[in-house]
């Protein structure tokens, strides 16, 4: 096996969104906010290469929507998913499972693309298998009022409509081990209902696909909860419980959307758990 994290775009948030009750003063120094009070974000993706199989976790937001979608999210740096791909050998068409952490558009975007007359949709990856939970997919579905700005349906209904789409199976338990994606997944309900965090095995290590369960490092703290989230209060249990558990285990954390800061640890200490390293993945690895 062999793990790739790829950066498939940058784009920016507003702050206080991304930090919910917890005071400017605070949150800027760990996620400094330009004069508009946004803060930078990435989309980091991870390919895993194992034996015959090549899986893609989360698709970043993908380029077919309107200008004037993404003038929302100013979008910085030269980061693409092909790009990304490419850099590693790679094209879309070698990816054989796509892997959605949830359905929020920021995650599974690049899913689904124009054909090439703009015409229709059509899967980006036409030689994929689409991973989601049943849960979930019958929450994105049928959203709430709070989330259904970022369930968009050209973003779901074609993967769908592919025939490609299969469930992972929801177990009583957080952590389903032995998925049939050689990986486990610990199911979190607090961002959106049952977020999926990978938990890969790879060289004695076990790295954690954080998604929207920790986006940044300046979110460690546990009261440091996004005004996404659609159970907050959920989250601070979740994330809590989980990081005990990375610290206990040496896990490391992968992050999806802190621009700056890739890969971490994290340590007890007094005051709860906290930073311990900020690593660079290949340099680890």
């Amino acid at each position: 096996m062999k793990l790739y994290p790829i950066n498939v775009g940058n784009f920016k948030l507003d702050g206080g969104a991304m930090f919910g009750v917890v005071p400017k003063s605070i949150w800027n120094k760990t996620n400094p906010a330009n004069k508009n009070n946004m803060i930078d974000i990435a989309s980091r993706c991870l390919l895993i290469e194992d034996g015959n199989r090549l899986i893609l976790i989360d698709t970043g937001m993908g380029t077919k929507q309107s200008e004037r979608f993404f003038n929302y999210y100013y979008r910085w740096g030269t980061d693409s998913l092909d790009g990304a791909l490419a850099t590693h050998g790679f094209c879309r068409e070698d990816v054989t499972d796509v892997f959605l952490t949830h359905l929020h558009f920021d995650h599974c975007g690049g899913c689904v693309q124009w054909n090439s007359d703009k015409t229709a949709y059509e899967i980006a990856f036409k030689n994929a298998t689409f991973w989601s939970n049943e849960d979930h997919w019958k929450w994105a579905t049928n959203p709430n009022k709070r989330e259904r700005a970022s369930f968009l349906t050209e973003n779901i209904m074609p993967i769908e409509a592919s025939g490609r789409l299969k469930h992972i199976p929801v177990p009583h338990k957080d952590i389903l081990h032995n998925t049939s994606l050689g990986f486990d997944v610990f199911f979190a309900n607090g961002h959106t209902d049952k977020q999926m965090i990978p938990m890969i095995s790879y060289k004695g290590k076990t790295i954690c696909f954080m998604a929207d369960l920790l986006p940044t490092v300046g979110h460690i703290s546990v009261p440091f909860v996004m005004g996404y989230d659609t159970r907050p209060l959920l989250t601070l249990d979740e994330k809590e419980r989980f990081l005990k558990l990375a610290a206990d285990k040496n896990y490391y954390l992968l992050l999806e959307h802190d621009a700056h800061n890739e890969l971490i640890t994290v340590k007890h200490t007094e005051k709860g758990v906290r930073l311990n390293n900020i690593h660079h993945f290949n340099n680890l690895f």
